[in-house]
This record gives C-alpha cells, sequence and structure tokens, in this order.
C-alpha cells in the first residue's frame, strides 16, 4: 500500500488512469492523448519487474547480467542532499559526474542500501542500447511504428527537480516506486525556471524546492499548484508524459528502475526549438525595443502565422525555405546557420 501524500502533493489532483487492451490500443491512446494518463500494470510481466519484486539486489544482479563491460555515467550527491541533485549554495551543482563500471556502481549501492545518510546515486538516462545486450529484448514496450529513445534509469532515493522534454515521454516503472508531478506546459512562469545554460541535465529546471516551497520567493508557485497533477507508480506501472509538459520526479526506495521512451511526432531531421531560443537570446533579446518588436512581428508572420500570404506572390519553385520543409532543404539551411554562426 503507497503511503501518506506529504506536503504539498496531499491536495494535487490525481493524474487519470487509463485501460489499454493491447499494443494497438496504447498506439490509440498515445495518438489521442493530450494530458497525461496512468496505465497500471502495463510492464507487470517484465522480468526486470519481476526480479525486483524479489528484492532491489535480485533486480541488480538482473540488470548486471546484460551490462556490457563499459564505463557508466553516474552522479554522486552528497549526504546533506536528502536525494536532491540540484544546485548547490553557489549555484554549482550538488552532485558528482563520475564513470565507473556498472558492478562497482551496484556494489556502492549494495553497501549504503538503508543507510539514513547514505550518497544519492543515480545513472540517468543509459542507452538501452549502447550500454546492454539483451535488456531490451527481454523488457520493452511494443510502441508500433515509432522508432524511441530508449532508456534507463537507475538510483537510490533521489529528487530531480520540475523539468520538460521536447519529445513525448513513456515513462515506466520496472522497481521500486516512483512519484511525478506533472504540469501542463502553459505553467513555466509560475514554476520559477533557472539558468538555460547552467543546468543538472540539460534543460531548465524549477527552483522551487516541493518539499519546502519557499512562498514568499517564489509566490506564483500557489499557481502552479493549481494545475497539478500527482502520479503514485509502483513497479509495473506506467505514465505517459505529453512533450513539454513539466515534470517533478522522484525515486521513493531504496532502489529505483525507471525505463522510458521518447519520441516525436516530427520528423528528426527539424531543428531543435531550444537552438532556436537560444539564438534569439543571442540575436534579438537585448535589442532596443523598437527592432525587438520589428522582429516579434518577423517572428510571427514568417514562424507563428506562416499564411499564405508569405509565400502567394512567390513562384512555387522560387520559394526555398519559404517551403514546407523537406530533408534535403532543411539540410541546406542547417549548413547555412552552421556557416553563418562560426563567422
Amino acid at each position: 500500500m503507497a503511503e501518506a501524500r506529504p506536503g504539498i502533493f496531499a491536495q494535487m489532483a490525481e493524474v487519470r488512469e487509463i485501460a489499454v487492451d493491447g499494443s494497438a490500443d496504447l498506439d490509440r491512446r498515445l495518438r489521442e492523448a493530450t494530458t497525461p494518463f496512468i496505465v497500471r500494470g502495463l510492464i507487470a510481466d517484465w522480468p526486470m519487474v519481476q526480479a525486483g519484486r524479489q528484492s532491489s539486489r535480485a533486480a541488480r544482479e538482473f540488470i548486471q547480467r546484460h551490462a556490457r563491460d563499459l564505463p557508466f555515467a553516474v552522479s554522486v550527491g552528497t549526504p546533506d542532499s536528502r536525494g536532491r541533485l540540484f544546485y548547490d549554495d553557489t549555484h554549482a551543482m550538488n552532485f558528482q559526474m563520475l564513470r565507473a563500471r556498472l558492478p562497482e556502481i551496484f556494489a556502492r549501492i549494495d553497501a549504503n542500501e538503508g543507510a539514513a545518510d547514505a550518497h544519492a546515486i543515480y545513472l540517468a538516462s543509459i542507452d538501452l542500447h549502447q550500454f546492454f545486450t539483451g535488456l531490451h529484448e527481454a523488457n520493452h514496450v511494443d510502441l508500433g511504428e515509432r522508432t524511441p529513445l530508449a532508456s534507463i534509469w537507475m538510483g537510490t532515493r533521489t529528487r530531480i527537480a520540475a523539468h520538460n522534454d521536447v519529445p513525448d515521454n513513456l515513462a515506466c516503472v520496472a522497481v521500486g516506486r516512483r512519484r511525478f508531478t506533472v504540469f501542463p506546459r502553459d505553467q513555466f512562469r509560475n514554476l520559477y525556471l533557472g539558468p538555460v545554460d547552467n543546468t543538472p541535465a540539460g534543460r531548465a529546471v524549477s527552483m522551487v524546492d516541493f518539499h519546502d516551497p519557499d512562498y514568499a520567493a517564489h509566490p506564483r508557485f500557489r499557481e502552479a499548484l493549481e494545475h497539478a497533477q500527482v502520479a503514485e507508480l509502483e513497479a509495473g506501472d506506467a505514465l505517459y508524459i505529453p512533450a513539454m509538459w513539466w515534470h517533478h520526479v522522484e525515486g521513493l526506495s531504496d532502489f529505483n528502475v525507471l525505463v522510458n521512451y521518447w519520441w516525436r511526432e516530427s520528423p528528426r531531421w527539424l531543428g531543435q526549438p531550444q537552438d532556436a531560443l537560444n539564438h534569439a537570446m543571442l540575436a534579438i533579446r537585448d535589442l532596443p525595443a523598437d527592432e525587438k518588436q520589428h522582429w516579434r512581428d518577423m517572428f510571427d508572420h514568417y514562424v507563428f502565422t506562416n499564411g499564405p500570404e508569405v509565400v502567394e506572390h512567390i513562384p512555387e519553385t522560387a520559394r526555398g525555405v519559404l517551403a514546407p520543409l523537406t530533408p534535403d532543404s532543411a539540410g541546406r539551411l542547417r549548413a547555412f546557420l552552421l556557416r553563418a554562426l562560426s563567422r
């Protein structure tokens, strides 16, 4: 039975649960969904889940049998971080990034399991195909024609600050328990995002400590909580998080394993929107106000509205990148940008 939710989590609405009837039904649900949902027991028959139900050590032994002899990237926190992998008082990271073989990492987790002052140990977004042999084949979700990135996340009790990801995400709890707190895309202003160029894992994160919110420093966080939903997941459960939804993630057991699948419905040859935002900070943000307004209008004309008036006066064969992009025209545009940025 799940323990009572503490603090702000106790009053949150729960993420809706659905039942799915096979891979075709899951595919349909994923295509139609615009909000998160939970599927209880979606991966309950995985061998990895079964091993974890024996014990966390049995789960580690099962996973280790499939590991390649490669160095794994691992984050190691300080004992006073209480599992929160975040910034320290100087705004440096409060954890070290190390590299070690998986047996060495798991031996460290074995030695510290159950200790109140144990260091947080976290292996984040480890590629299942690159670092393991046969683990994906024995433990995976059929996602139809999608070609997702499959990753495994393993570690002790941890708290990962609210952030979002560009792809859609199916997060499957294989061992332990996790709590996800999710927010719609438009709540970014109320989450008090930190730096975009100095981040714990590549995405800007909320500066709010969800276990001890400072409402004097972050008053709009109360508004974010009005839109928050919480998902308490046991081993075997899965959570769908639509692209760009914010999510705060906690590993609640002494040992936790998550397998997630990321995919984009847009073609892979399209650029990354975050790159465009970063470039706009470089090129537009600090211009005089009247010039910024002009570029706002230009972006609306060419990007956000992109109506027929943009190209109807240009012969179809001469529209270049103003026409719908193809892999070839996207490649030419990318090459043009690289040349421009290298000047």
